[in-house]
């Protein structure tokens, strides 16, 4: 199998662990831990996992040019888009957040715009508007609350900041991937994570009652920081090393598919004209976001 070839490979993988994600996850909070303590518990769990198996990497120092943009990747990619994303699923639904969260790609455009100077075209300006609509209709029409979704519309706001925060963390650690292994960017992304997200989450990390947690909600804590975390982020840093941010950021649309059937099929969330309209609105805008890069990429 060809380097491309497994690098698409991880971001299917990466992509489909995200999508049960939405579900698992938003079956823990906040009964047996609240979102901010399972942040720590994500970037303390995948740091000592990183350095760990960091032996099987080779020896790199950071060059003290790139610690500035190391440090950028950790605020974006491990605080700001965790943190606002697991506060924003403890609010509102799988549904919502699957859907929402594939606004990254039309994130990552507007960001190479100004970053980059990368041209946006008609269509794709179309696409980002169709796009963001649809989010809107997700935050102002979505207003049915439950114990479990106590408030949507806040919470599909938070997802839409972590769709902007995971797409500038894909554009700042894409030229990092060219010049480290993944196992050192890693265990140096997650470890000054642990430090930039210690004072916001350690409150409700001690919280939690450990002793007394039950199998049901213990090894979704498991899944969350091997799978979600440590396995996504080592998969999706690896596979940037062959494709692009734009391309990775793709990936996010299978994320939806997942996460709509896990949750409608464990009765974590139901269907309405809101949630279909939404979706195919985003849908819509993503597509015409990158039509033509994927006309490109298939000729």
């Amino acid at each position: 199998m060809s380097s491309r070839a497994l690098a698409i490979l991880a971001a299917i993988v990466a992509s489909a662990i995200y999508g049960v994600n939405h579900t698992l996850a938003k079956g823990v909070m906040p009964t047996h831990i609240e979102p901010l303590g399972f942040i720590f518990l994500r970037v303390f769990g995948a740091a000592i996992l990183f350095w760990a198996i960091s032996f099987l990497g080779p020896k790199e120092k950071i060059a003290r040019s790139d610690w500035p943009r190391i440090l950028g990747c950790a605020v974006f990619g491990m605080a700001i888009n965790m943190l606002f994303f697991f506060k924003g699923l403890s609010l509102s639904t799988p549904i919502n957040s699957s859907v929402i969260v594939t606004l990254s790609p039309v994130m990552v455009l507007v960001l190479a715009s100004v970053l980059i100077r990368e041209r946006i075209t008609l269509l794709k300006s179309i696409g980002i508007i169709v796009g963001l609509a649809g989010a809107l209709v997700l935050v102002l029409f979505s207003a049915e609350s439950s114990h479990s979704a106590p408030n949507i519309p806040l919470g599909n706001i938070l997802f839409i900041v972590n769709a902007f925060s995971y797409g500038l963390y894909l554009i700042l650690v894409k030229p990092l991937t060219a010049k480290y292994h993944p196992f050192t960017l890693m265990k140096w992304l997650f470890t000054i994570a642990v430090f930039i997200n210690f004072p916001i989450t350690i409150g409700e990390f001690t919280e939690v009652d450990w002793l007394n947690l039950p199998f049901n909600a213990a090894w979704k804590m498991v899944f969350v920081v091997l799978g979600t975390t440590f396995m996504t982020y080592l998969l999706n840093v690896y596979a940037l090393k062959q494709l692009s941010a734009s391309t990775i950021s793709a990936f996010i649309y299978l994320q939806p598919l997942i996460a709509i059937a896990y949750a409608v099929a464990t009765g974590a969330d139901t269907l309405n004209l809101v949630k279909v309209s939404a979706g195919l609105l985003v849908f819509a805008g993503v597509y015409m976001v990158t039509k033509k890069k994927t006309q490109i990429r298939n000729s």
